[in-house]
Formats: structure tokens, sequence, C-alpha cells
């Protein structure tokens, strides 16, 4: 091989390289950040890791790919240019090479054959995370409707968007949606993959949280038009905070409270008339007495009204109430109608 071809040879694998590890710096620093959309996000669950490891044995893969065909190919593009040759002139005659092309399709065939493998040894996995931890488990019903996610714990607890979780116990999400709402797909990047919630319809799936911290929820489903705004967190705490949290919740929640009433407006309300009810998609309601009236506050939530879709289908009455006591400082003090 002449000195031109080697170094060029060399060089190829050394500028791959390069360019890898400058996109891995542009990854970001926080390792449960989203990496620019480029990678999975870091694992912090057991279901995820095993995401990670497929997504990381496909990227080794392609670059290995990717090596074999390109630099061979460049090499060729110089090694056998025409230098100057005539047009007129045919250039060397390459003829077939048997072992070569019979090592090409067993190389192939071999590649296939491990990503399939892999992906089925991890496939339970992620399916079914060492069932639950033996057992150790709760269910979190999780319902997706426009434009928010509603979570119900087994105790009754409703959250609006900010969904928390005990650390290393396994949580079964029973993921649906009402048969009035549209299809979602509900998505926990760091804890593992996409669940749709179709109206109507429940799908269950399992996972281990086992770091704490927050991590995205995001509506992996074009719902409409404020899709967008269809995000949220979850919180992984440690498992005897969490218990503690739970139970206060369980309290707080037995009558109308202020404060989830404003966490139900961030989350509900605001992403269609706007935080300071200025309006945005949907029509302002500074002022409008119907904020401090349960019944007819009650009766729009839960049945909608012109485009608006009725984001409060199945609300439990105490919710309602939780809500009007936030949205009567909205409507200029206590007051009834429907206008």
């Amino acid at each position: 091989m002449p000195a031109p071809v080697a170094r060029i040879a060399c060089l190829l694998p050394l500028v791959t390289l390069a360019a890898l590890a400058l996109a891995g710096g542009a990854l970001g620093a926080d390792p449960l950040d989203s990496n620019g959309g480029l990678t999975p996000r870091q694992a912090a669950s057991p279901e995820a890791a095993r995401i990670w490891d497929v997504y990381w044995l496909l990227v080794a893969i392609g670059i290995f790919v990717f090596a074999v065909v390109a630099v061979p190919l460049a090499i060729f593009m110089v090694r056998y240019r025409s230098n100057g040759r005539g047009r007129e002139v045919e250039g060397p005659q390459i003829r077939g090479n048997s072992r070569l092309e019979i090592g090409w399709t067993l190389g192939a065939v071999l590649l296939v054959t491990a990503v399939i493998s892999f992906v089925f040894y991890s496939l339970p996995g992620i399916v079914d995370p060492d069932d639950a931890r033996g057992g150790d488990t709760f269910r979190v019903r999780v319902e997706g409707r426009q434009f928010y996610w509603r979570y119900v714990y087994p105790n009754g607890v409703v959250a609006y968007d900010t969904l928390r979780l005990p650390q290393n116990r396994g949580v079964t999400f029973d993921v649906t949606a009402p048969d009035t709402d549209v299809i979602h797909s509900f998505w926990v990047p760091n804890l593992q993959g996409k669940r749709d919630a179709i109206p109507g319809d429940l799908t269950s799936f399992s996972v281990v949280p086992e770091q704490t911290g927050e991590f995205e929820v995001i509506c992996g489903e074009l719902c409409g038009i404020q899709h967008a705004k269809m995000h949220g967190t979850v919180i992984v705490l440690p498992a005897a905070e969490f218990d503690t949290w739970l139970a206060e919740q369980a309290e707080r929640q037995q009558r109308p409270d202020r404060e989830q009433g404003g966490d139900q407006w961030v989350a509900v309300c605001s992403k269609c008339h706007g935080p300071d009810v200025a309006g945005e998609i949907g029509p302002k309601l500074e002022g409008n007495p119907l904020l401090a009236d349960p019944a007819a506050l009650g009766r729009l939530v839960r049945n909608g009204r012109g485009q608006m879709p009725p984001v409060g289908t199945g609300w439990k009455e105490q919710e309602v109430r939780s809500l009007t006591e936030f949205t009567k400082t909205l409507a200029g003090g206590d007051g009834g109608g429907e206008d």
C-alpha cells in the first residue's frame, strides 16, 4: 500500500473517534439531562439501564459497520483513482473474491443475530423488573388528559403533573385515559420506555426507581394544540419520606384544600387560560363569577363547553371544591352564576 494511502487509512479512524469525542462533550454535564437528544437519559432504574445497554450495543455495531465500510471505501477511492489517466484508458479490472463475499455475508448475519439475541435477553427485565422486587410494590393509576397528568394512589390521594415515588420499591403503573379524551403516551425517560394512554383501555408496566431525584415526564403522543405543555415531574424520595408524604396527603385531601386547588389550576387550567387568567388558548377568566361557584365550576370541568374538553371527567367532589377554593380568589370574591 503506498505511503499516502496508508496515512489516510490511519487518519480516518482517528478523525472518527475525535468527532465522537466532540459529540460526547456536547451532551451536557448533567448525566440525568436530555443529552441533547442524542442518547437515552441516564438510567435511574434497572429497566432504563437495560434500554441504555441495548442502545449502546446498537451504537457500537453501527460505528463498527461504518468503519468497515467507509475506511476501505476511502482507501479504494484514493488507491484506484484515475491519477491523470486518460478517459479512453480502461482502469484496472478487479475481479470478485469469494472468500470476501462469504465473509461479509456471514458477518452481517452474526451482527444481526447478536442484536436480536441481546434484545431478547434484555426484554424480560424491561417489561417485568424482577417481579417488582419480590412483591414489595404498589399501584398508581396514571391518567393522560388534555393537557395534564392525573395520578391516583392506592389510598385515594390524587396528584397532578408531579408524581412522587419511593426509592427501591416496585411501582406498577396502570396507564389509561378517559373515554372522552384522546391518546396520550406516558414516558419517563430515566425510568422506562413509553406506554400509550388509550381512552377506555388499561396498560400496565412496572419500574423500580433506584435513584432519588427529579425526572421529567413527557407525553410522547401528539395530543392536541397544547401538547407541548403536557409535561411533568417524577420525584423519587427515600421510602420512609415518601410514606410520610403519602399519609399527610391522605389526611389533607379529606376536605377542600386551597393549596391543592392551586396545583390543579397550574396543571389543568393555566395551560390554556394562562397563569394570570388573562387568557391564552382559552378565554380570559379574571373576574368571572363562575370561578367562585362550585356547582357551576364542577359542571364546566366535568362536561366541558364549546372547544373546552371535559378536563375534570371523573373528578371527586373534593377536587372540584379544592379548585373552587383557589379560583374564587381570581373571581373577585365569592359569587355564583354560569357566565
